[in-house]
Formats: structure tokens, C-alpha cells, sequence
């Protein structure tokens, strides 16, 4: 059976009219998630699933978000189009193309070579120009890196580190998935206020766990 290598015009409203009906109201984060071909970085096997809102395995035992979370977790992180974003975790690269929409330059970084060179690739043909690949540890950020106005972190951390936080700028925002990294988490937003990082419980998700180091295979 020969895989469909675009979706139906019925499958991406539905999608559209999904996320609107689970409470995702900002329509610069709607309009992101219209124009990002979602099937581009889901394995050939899922095409057909790629506009479901569901979670889908990708290599080295990583996933893509379901959509719902992308965008939920986007609009919670108020990204505009002046901002400095990293994200952790790259993945498919799909989270780092929708925030490239948002904002003027994203940073994502990749345990896994082969997620980050297909990622790459991908964020390449979209034309993605404002968005770095980066292989490295999320955990262990080169102080090349310098500061940001938005953190997402895309894996379950026990906690949030505090050289993490120290990343923000004044006012920044920081997203992530808290909790065991065995059973489900709790999504909080932390903002930085001086030396200061309240933090908002939002959601319950499930998310894999954040890993130290880069990966010596895959």
C-alpha cells in the first residue's frame, strides 16, 4: 500500500478544529501548527497518523509530541516574535519548527546524532534558517550559548536545575515536564524575577526522561 505523502484537506482541519476545541485559543500558535507539514517528521510507517493527536515513536526510542501538547505547551510559554529560545530535547525537530515561526532565533539541542542530523535536514527543507541544531547535553550547556528569553525542555527532569534557570533572562520564561521519570509529570512554568523563580503548576503529562551526556551510538 503506497503511504499518502500529504494529508487530506478534511485530516488538517480536523486537526485545527481539534486544537481549538481542547482550549488552544492563540492564533499565532494556531496559525504555526497550520503551516507546519507535520508529516515531515513523523517515521514513512506514520504518515497516515501524523495529523492525529496522539504521541508517535521515532528513532532511538524518542517520540514526537501529540499536537494537543505542542501547541499547549507553546502558548503557555508566551514566545514573541523578539525572543531568544532554546529548547532541550530536539527530537523530530517538529516543537523547534513551530517555535521558529514564533520567534527571531531558536536554539534546540540533540543527545542523539541521528536525531539531530535528520532534524536538521528537515528544518533545512522547511527553511528554517533562524533555527540551530545543536548535539550536545541539555543538561550541560556551553556558556557559548549565553541567555534566553524561553526555555522549553521536551524530556521529564526530577527537577530543574538551577544552572538552567540561571539561563533566562530577566523576565524569561522557562517550560518543562516535573516529576518521577517513570510515571506521569507535572508541566510548570517558571519565571525569572531577580534572583527569584516562581513557578506554575500547569497540566499532568507524560513525557520520556531527560538523560545526561551525549549519546555514544545512534
Amino acid at each position: 500500500m503506497q503511504i499518502q505523502s500529504h494529508p487530506l484537506p478534511s485530516e488538517k482541519m480536523m486537526f485545527q478544529l481539534n486544537l481549538r476545541r481542547r482550549g488552544i485559543s492563540d492564533q499565532a500558535v494556531l496559525k504555526a501548527m497550520e503551516d507546519v507539514p507535520r508529516e515531515l517528521f513523523v517515521s514513512p510507517a506514520d504518515h497516515d497518523y501524523a495529523y492525529r493527536d496522539t504521541a508517535l515513536g521515532i528513532d532511538c526510542g524518542q517520540t514526537i509530541s501529540q499536537p494537543f501538547v505542542v501547541a499547549y505547551m507553546t502558548e503557555q510559554l508566551q514566545v514573541r516574535p523578539e525572543h531568544r529560545v532554546l529548547e532541550i530535547g530536539t527530537g523530530s525537530g517538529y516543537q523547534a519548527a513551530i517555535l521558529s515561526k514564533l520567534s527571531r532565533e531558536v536554539v534546540t539541542i540533540e543527545r542523539f546524532r541521528t536525531l539531530a542530523d535528520r532534524a536538521r535536514k528537515v528544518l533545512a527543507r522547511l527553511g528554517s534558517a533562524n533555527v540551530e541544531v545543536v548535539l550536545g547535553d541539555g543538561l550541560d550547556l556551553p556558556e557559548t550559548l549565553g541567555t534566553f528569553d524561553r526555555i522549553m525542555v521536551t524530556a521529564a527532569m526530577e527537577e530543574v536545575p538551577q544552572a538552567l534557570l540561571n539561563r533566562l533572562e530577566p523576565g524569561g520564561m522557562l517550560i518543562a515536564p516535573v516529576g518521577p521519570l517513570q510515571s506521569s509529570q507535572m508541566l510548570k512554568r517558571f519565571q525569572r524575577s531577580g534572583e527569584d523563580y516562581p513557578s506554575q503548576e500547569l497540566v499532568a503529562v507524560r513525557f520520556v526522561p531527560t538523560l545526561p551526556g551525549v549519546a555514544r551510538e545512534l
